[in-house]
């Protein structure tokens, strides 16, 4: 019976309670969920001294990297699980965007019901009703096109796998310009009279549309120049940029670390006060293209240009500063030593997004011709080793005697200067 009931789930699709496949989007947010649960009280236990076996209990240098090394491999089954709840959840997305598409045209259907009490039904509205559909409708066919890669949400997401903020607001911009592009079109295709056409065609001349016409051209231009500007600075290693599990709403506001940023608030801010405020005098005037002032065009051109500005600024090459030898308490002053630990201080070795114990654990020091990775050395809550501003990693016996570089390799593959020590026999 047991058998025959897992068939039919298998069947069906179905997995209910504590599935943990990783085949299905309970299974894998659920087997994420575990997997990050069980890493969390490892991490916990090993910071408290717990579960370490006696045969590397004796030496601190055997611990640490025995505990590393458990770490790491859990680590690494937890990024497996998230990247399978990610791609889960993308698959999943697509439906609930169709229905957020179509659940708009509704809400329009509705409101113009209620405003037309009264007032009685015209022309315009049926032709912003008919564009709505005609635009939910291509909608609905990108995201089923897209529907592995989060359905209608596919276009704004970047090659980090996160929300683009650039993109997300240039794309709220050409498919309002769109929908009322397709009003007039449906207004002047009902349109009996020559001069109720003439006032339609018209409506669409540029002296008219002016600032509604300079915003798109320069928000649209923003999403290109900022997907240059990001892919230039990677490759000149000024910027470092790590692929996350899963795309969130709060990466529009956010950078790629999870903290709010000012440029990118202020940028979506502006750009839907301004968006608002067109799609209330197209409300008033569906026979022309909303005459957006030249005093709010000119505020979201100032935002756009902030925006970029700040993603010119944002990030950095990661730097040494220094290199000297740890120092435990009770030792003595001594040189480096093969076999002692350095401590190497600078700024910039963990990138935004790398603070998980998978990404950490990616970090090599190259000492000479030795490459050395970082050991993960945990504390209640998190790490002590490897941070943002310093690091500490043994000098292997491998290492030759004499003036070596040292060099700090990141997770997202960008390299540190080198800096010159001695190591003495």
């Amino acid at each position: 019976m047991a058998v025959r009931e897992a068939g039919q789930s298998a069947e069906t699709g179905v997995h209910e309670g504590g599935c943990t496949c990783g085949e299905c989007p309970h299974g894998a947010r659920e087997g994420h969920r575990r997997a990050v649960a069980a890493f969390l009280r490892r991490r916990d236990e090993f910071a408290a001294g717990q579960g370490v076996p006696a045969a590397v209990a004796h030496s601190a240098q055997a611990s640490r990297q025995w505990v590393s090394e458990e770490l790491t491999q859990q680590a690494e089954a937890v990024a497996e699980r998230g990247r399978a709840e990610g791609a889960a959840w993308l698959a999943r997305l697509w439906p609930r965007t169709a229905y957020v598409v179509w659940g708009a045209v509704v809400a329009l259907l509705l409101a113009q019901s209620l405003t037309a009490v009264g007032a009685g039904w015209s022309s315009a509205r049926t032709a912003g009703l008919l564009a709505a559909l005609v635009m939910a409708a291509a909608v609905t066919a990108t995201a089923w096109l897209h529907r592995a890669r989060g359905g209608v949400l596919a276009p704004a997401i970047g090659e980090d796998n996160r929300m683009s903020t650039s993109r997300t607001v240039a794309a709220a911009w050409v498919l309002f310009v769109a929908y009322a592009v397709l009003l007039l079109a449906g207004r002047l295709a009902a349109a009996s009279g020559h001069t109720e056409r003439d006032a339609l065609v018209s409506g669409l001349e540029l002296a008219r549309g002016a600032g509604l016409v300079t915003v798109l051209a320069v928000v649209c231009a923003i999403a290109v120049l900022v997907r240059r500007v990001v892919g230039l600075r990677i490759l000149a290693q000024r910027l470092q940029k790590l692929r996350a599990h899963r795309p969130r709403a709060a990466d529009l506001l956010t950078d790629d670390s999870g903290r709010g940023t000012f440029a990118d608030i202020q940028y979506v801010l502006i750009s839907a006060v301004a968006l608002l405020f067109a799609a209330v005098r197209l409300a008033r005037r569906p026979d022309r293209l909303p005459d957006l002032p030249w005093g709010l065009a000119v505020l979201v051109l100032v935002s756009a240009a902030t925006y970029l500005a700040g993603k010119y600024a944002e990030g950095g090459r990661p730097v040494i500063l220094s290199v000297v030898r740890a120092r435990e308490a009770g030792d003595l002053d001594a040189p480096i030593r093969t076999g002692d630990d350095i401590e190497i201080r600078g700024t910039g070795f963990v990138p935004p997004g790398a603070q998980t114990a998978d990404r950490l654990s990616r970090m090599v020091v190259r000492i000479g011709a030795v490459h050395v990775h970082v050991p993960l050395v945990p504390v209640a809550g998190g790490f002590s080793n490897p941070t943002d501003t310093a690091l500490t990693v043994p000098v292997p016996a491998d290492v030759d005697p004499g003036w070596v570089e040292v060099q700090v390799v990141t997770a997202a593959g960008a390299a540190t200067n080198r800096c010159v020590v001695e190591v003495t026999e």
